[in-house]
Parts: structure tokens; C-alpha cells; sequence
């Protein structure tokens, strides 16, 4: 896979508000998909087609706990570079209004 293909699969990834969503949630914390859809207040099975695109992506990892399927990011890296990659476009267009993120979620909340 090249270097653009490989950047295309991580915008795809970033191209969906739901998904951006769920991967802000894993840079809190790992989380069951039952959780997560209670968090982001969408349906389960909306949550598991999207964890499964952003397993597809290489960006979230499933870890087996018996019968449950927890969630994190695939790497370490990734909780920094989305913070990194949020707060770049912010400073590029500080206008731009998030309605739709949770403010328990923001990784830079305002004061």
C-alpha cells in the first residue's frame, strides 16, 4: 500500500462525524460497544458498523474479554496525532462551531 493510499484510508475513516466521535471517545478511554452507543446516544448496532470500518482502517483494535469485545485504538500514537490533527484545524478555522461533540469529549474545552 502506498503512502497516499495509506492517508486516504485514514480520511476515510475521518470522513464520517460518527466515527470522529467514537475515536474521541477511545482516546478517553477503551469502551464496549454498548457503552459507547450510550455515550455518543446512537443505536448499538450503528456503533458496531462503525468500529467495524475503523477496525477495516487499522485505527481501533478489538481485545476479547470472554464474551465481550472491548475497543481501543490500535496505537498509542493515534491519541496524539487525532488531538494534534483537531487542534491544527481549529487553528486554521477558529470559527468553526462542533454541535455535535460531546463537550465531556473536547479535547480542549473552553475556560
Amino acid at each position: 500500500m502506498t503512502h497516499a493510499e495509506v492517508l486516504a484510508r485514514f480520511g476515510h475513516a475521518l470522513s464520517d462525524p460518527t466515527r470522529c466521535r467514537l475515536l474521541m471517545a477511545l482516546q478517553e478511554a477503551p469502551g464496549y460497544p454498548a457503552e459507547l452507543a450510550e455515550l455518543l446516544g446512537i443505536s448499538r448496532q450503528l456503533v458496531s458498523n462503525h468500529l467495524a470500518c475503523l477496525r477495516g482502517c487499522g485505527l481501533v483494535v478489538a481485545v476479547p474479554e470472554g464474551r465481550r469485545v472491548r475497543y481501543e485504538l490500535a496505537d498509542g500514537r493515534l491519541r496524539h496525532a487525532l488531538s494534534d490533527l483537531l487542534g491544527m484545524v481549529l487553528a486554521i478555522d477558529p470559527t468553526v462551531v462542533c454541535p455535535d461533540l460531546n463537550p465531556s469529549l473536547d479535547p480542549h474545552p473552553e475556560k
